[in-house]
């Protein structure tokens, strides 16, 4: 299997970890865009967000993500602003109401929410909850984890964790981040719950490169940045019983309009101007994605380019990897050198060598490597290339 490559070959290799990389033909049509939308003689940064073109647009981009993802008729499709990090706040708002509403809980007495915390994003949505009163049971902190020797090195097992109720059953959700872009940590299974407790799950950083079952989860959200489309839009999938109107005679926690998810859908997320550009490169790249296999081919491509850089890895006596072989992420691949004065090195010669972005968040350090769904093997290969070829001029004693 051979990774989709552009018609022009760029001589930089992104290995940044968001924005994304963009496919070049999804990036030459949007330049034609911002000349001539849709032949309506008008800048994609000037045109009415209520004009028929770009109603076209949206209903073709919710078509295109309802395809990729096989999302059912029983879940609603939004395109939002303010990133996962918004989300964060709106998942507890939203849910809570749903709580009050649905299921007549007193607003003094508001049910718990339970989160798994694989990394620094399920840590930082956990105590975003917190922060807005929420009654929060950590499940499991992998941060703590007696089965890596890492803090963030991989996932305990369920035997280790602690819900609230059976699998989560007296929760009013339970939140997880798929894919932890930080620590390079990716979930290899959905976490086993109740089959009435509410999942909710951030799959910012690795949406569209496998398939999911959608009818599994009460909310997925994720920001477009990494893997369909630039910064600006994100994406939420939410169960349409969940959905609720909230008014002043409704007993729960207040939150702001432009977080109701209900209000989104009714305006078919139009509430407000949406994120015009984000929103028609996101389409873009979206048929990009149809037109090279679907998210099945994806997951093949990430398999076969992170499977290459593992191996690398694995082999090495010069680098290695802090996460556990089963949940070491496709998307984020998180190494250091044994010999950490080198690191700099490394990266000055890589960049010498025109593969950037490689320096690890600035939180743990390292080395990450981001291997996006519009990444082609050739980067991996070169990058490959670039790691033997500085083992054989460093060898380890």
């Amino acid at each position: 299997m051979t990774t989709p490559q552009s018609s022009h070959k760029s001589v930089v290799h992104n290995f940044g970890a968001g924005p994304c990389i963009l496919p070049r033909p999804v990036l030459e049509e949007a330049q034609r865009g911002l000349l001539d939308f849709a032949d309506t003689g008008l800048s994609i940064l000037e045109v009415s967000h209520r004009s028929p073109p770009f109603q076209r647009l949206m209903d073709q981009t919710e078509a295109q993500v309802r395809q990729l993802l096989q999302v059912p008729d029983t879940h609603s499709v939004l395109f939002l602003q303010g990133g996962a990090s918004t989300q964060f706040a709106a998942v507890w708002y939203n849910l809570m109401a749903s709580q009050v509403i649905r299921d007549r809980f007193p607003r003094d007495q508001l049910p718990t929410v339970d989160y798994i915390i694989t990394g620094s994003w399920s840590k930082k949505a956990a105590q975003e909850a917190r922060k807005l009163g929420g009654k929060v049971n950590i499940v499991v902190d992998a941060s703590q984890n007696p089965h890596t020797h890492h803090s963030f090195g991989g996932i305990p097992p369920q035997d280790d964790w602690s819900f609230t109720g059976p699998g989560g059953r007296d929760a009013a959700y339970v939140y997880y981040c798929d894919n932890e872009t930080v620590h390079g940590v990716e979930w290899d299974h959905i976490p086993q719950v109740s089959p009435d407790t509410i999942l909710v799950c951030d799959m910012s950083s690795n949406i569209m490169s496998r398939p999911v079952d959608v009818s599994r989860f009460g909310v997925i959200l994720a920001g477009a940045q990494k893997n369909m489309g630039p910064a600006g839009v994100t994406l939420v999938i939410i169960r349409k019983d969940l959905l609720v109107h909230v008014d002043d005679s409704v007993v729960c926690p207040p939150f702001p309009t432009m977080l109701d998810y209900q209000v989104a859908d009714a305006n078919a997320s139009l509430y407000n101007t949406p994120p015009v550009f984000a929103i028609y490169v996101s389409h873009l790249f979206n048929q990009w994605m149809l037109n090279h296999g679907g998210v099945t081919a994806m997951e093949g491509f990430s398999r076969q380019k992170s499977g290459l850089l593992y191996d690398t890895i694995q082999k090495s006596q010069l680098y290695q990897c802090p996460v556990s072989t089963p949940y070491r992420s496709r998307m984020n691949v998180v190494f250091t050198l044994t010999q950490p004065d080198l690191q700099a090195e490394f990266l000055r010669e890589a960049e010498k060598r025109h593969m950037v972005q490689l320096k690890g968040h600035r939180s743990v350090g390292g080395i990450r490597a981001s291997l996006y769904n519009a990444l082609p093997i050739a980067s991996v290969e070169a990058l490959v290339a670039f790691m033997k070829e500085f083992e054989r001029q460093y060898p380890t004693a």
